[in-house]
């Protein structure tokens, strides 16, 4: 069972629900050989609010190994975790929630299975390529929406084409009270872009795992987000 920890950090708030900023997705090949609970523990100590644990190439014995390692390396921290595509990972290493795909089964059982294991407060995030599928998300239960790629990546394999700020910006629209992330081909040069279009939150790889010193890119991110939104806005910190 989670110990409710990070409860109030996805809170309903007048208006609209918020999540981190800054959402940090680790991968252990750009990540320059750096484990996943290495990574999480810099990107959360440079201001990273949410962490996914993300590794297809992991067998689930092996994959729940490094989930706890992540669930520990953060314990001190105030960043949530979630596991990609694994529920029964994510529920097995009791991390703040999963992150599903289009193909990772229904937000309605996702939250069912969450719900029978005593997981308090369990977040179930779910990437969207276009508004019908944010809606759908959000009308099983969805607690955030991400859409991707929103620019071309090489981080992800299967990412597909870029959506681009268009489709961000008509999802904002269409769902106004549900937190927006946005992911794919972000770094430096367009985080604020995808603010300004509407996202609530930046999902990104390369730039921070990618780069020598994790926690000073993870930092300088954070950094150019608040010159957009503000000092503090929708870290819940």
């Amino acid at each position: 069972m989670t110990e409710g920890r990070n409860l109030n950090r996805m809170s309903h708030l007048p208006g609209r629900r918020t999540i981190p900023e800054l959402y940090v997705v680790t991968d252990t090949v750009i990540g320059r050989g750096r484990s996943h609970a290495e990574i999480a523990a810099a990107a959360s100590a440079g201001g990273a609010g949410i962490i996914q644990l993300r590794d297809k190439h992991l067998a689930p014995e092996a994959l729940l190994r490094e989930a706890v390692a992540v669930r520990e390396a953060l314990s001190s921290s105030d960043a949530l975790f979630v596991v990609n595509d694994s529920l029964d990972v994510a529920i097995a290493s009791c991390a703040d929630g999963v992150h599903l795909g289009q193909s990772d089964g229904s937000v309605t059982e996702a939250r069912a299975a969450a719900e029978a294991a005593a997981h308090v407060g369990f977040l179930i995030g779910v990437s969207v390529g276009c508004v019908e599928e944010a809606f759908r998300a959000v009308d099983e239960g969805a607690d955030y929406v991400a859409l991707g790629p929103v620019f071309s990546t090489t981080s992800k394999e299967d990412a597909g084409a870029a959506r681009g700020l268009l489709i961000l910006r008509e999802i904002r629209e269409a769902l106004s009270t549900v937190p927006l992330v946005a992911i794919g081909g972000i770094g430096p040069a367009n985080v604020q872009d995808v603010f300004r279009a509407g996202a609530d939150s930046a999902a990104v790889i390369s730039a921070v795992v990618g780069q020598d010193d994790v926690a000073a890119a993870a930092r300088g991110m954070v950094a150019l987000i608040e010159r957009v939104r503000g000092p503090g806005v929708g870290t819940l910190r």
